[in-house]
């Protein structure tokens, strides 16, 4: 069995902010998706750990979850920890409390916040202004534990993550933020192929490429998903309404209409490629049942790879 120990070589990066890749090194992902695949296997052989013993994370969700909370919540407590649910509508904060009172006062309480809410400002005054780590479970900019379990995913099948091409076909959301940035850290080729008004954040873009350069790898944005996704070792799609938008399902279903993940597109990616979703997943909209459902389909096990990443980041940052 595997020893627990051998899971707890230090990152150095006890007590940082957990906000967005692009603040961490290619070293140091690295490390984190290495200790996840430990700790990840340590859980599979049923091996006990209590390294974060008497540790609790508060964890605020201002946007509902399945995936956020479950994993976060029972990594802590397969790590000896433990969890607290906090809805913003019961927390003061939902009351007009400011961000900096909230900081100070869960620094008082708990060890680490995680924080799943809109606006990336807010979390970054939460940092701010906290004592504590703060971990982001998604804002509307950036979503950067679901793109740490995406790379572990396509390492875990394919390999080595440098020189893989990894096609994003949708929305130029949060998701893709965080995946073009994790991507270009780690010399994988991303093209993102979204309808046009839909691009990704051109900052976010700008530094993205600035990331590939360093690394050796591309970051590309297109409106052909056809192109795209020739000779993809993976593609990736995400939901083409995310929350908050709502207003304009009906809008988004016509622009997104030609970027569906279907048999037609796939067949122009290698025959052993790889499909992702972030989930939940619409069948029918963005991507087919006989895509998601097929044998080419990773997306429960990139589900199942939230857990063991944030893992890791817990394990590490406390």
């Amino acid at each position: 069995m595997i020893s627990i120990q051998a899971a707890a070589k230090s990152l150095n990066i006890k007590g940082k902010d957990f906000l967005t890749l692009a603040d961490f090194s290619p070293e140091e992902i690295k490390g984190l998706l290495e200790k996840a695949k430990l700790l990840k296997e340590a859980h599979l052989q049923g091996a006990e750990t209590s390294i974060l013993k008497g540790k609790i994370l508060g964890m605020i969700f201002e946007k509902s979850s399945t995936r956020t909370r479950v994993s976060f919540e029972a990594g802590m407590l397969q790590l000896g920890g433990h969890a607290l649910y906090l809805n913003s509508q019961d927390l003061q904060l939902g009351r007009g409390e400011s961000i900096a009172d909230t900081a100070k006062v869960l620094s008082q309480y708990v060890d680490a916040i995680m924080i799943r809410t809109f606006s990336h400002e807010k979390i970054q005054e939460l940092a701010y202004h906290a004592a504590i780590p703060v971990i982001n479970g998604l804002t509307d900019l950036y979503h950067p534990c679901q793109a740490l379990a995406d790379l572990l995913t396509i390492e875990e099948i394919n390999g080595e993550l440098k020189g893989q091409n990894l096609v994003y076909v949708g929305d130029g959301n949060n998701v893709a933020h965080s995946l073009m940035i994790a991507s270009a850290k780690m010399g994988v080729n991303i093209t993102i192929a979204c309808p046009e008004g839909y691009e990704p954040d051109k900052s976010v873009l700008q530094l993205s490429q600035e990331f590939a350069g360093e690394n050796g790898s591309k970051v590309i944005v297109t409106s052909n998903p056809e192109e795209a996704v020739v000779n993809a070792d993976a593609i990736y799609t995400d939901v083409w309404t995310s929350m908050g938008q709502e207003a304009e399902n009906e809008k988004r279903l016509t622009d997104f209409a030609d970027y569906q993940v279907n048999e037609y597109l796939v067949q122009n990616a290698k025959k052993d490629y790889i499909f992702l979703h972030c989930l939940p997943a619409h069948r029918g909209e963005e991507v087919t049942a006989e895509v998601i459902d097929g044998n080419n389909s990773a997306v429960f096990q990139q589900a199942g790879n939230r857990l063991h990443v944030q893992k890791a980041i817990l394990s590490e940052i406390l």
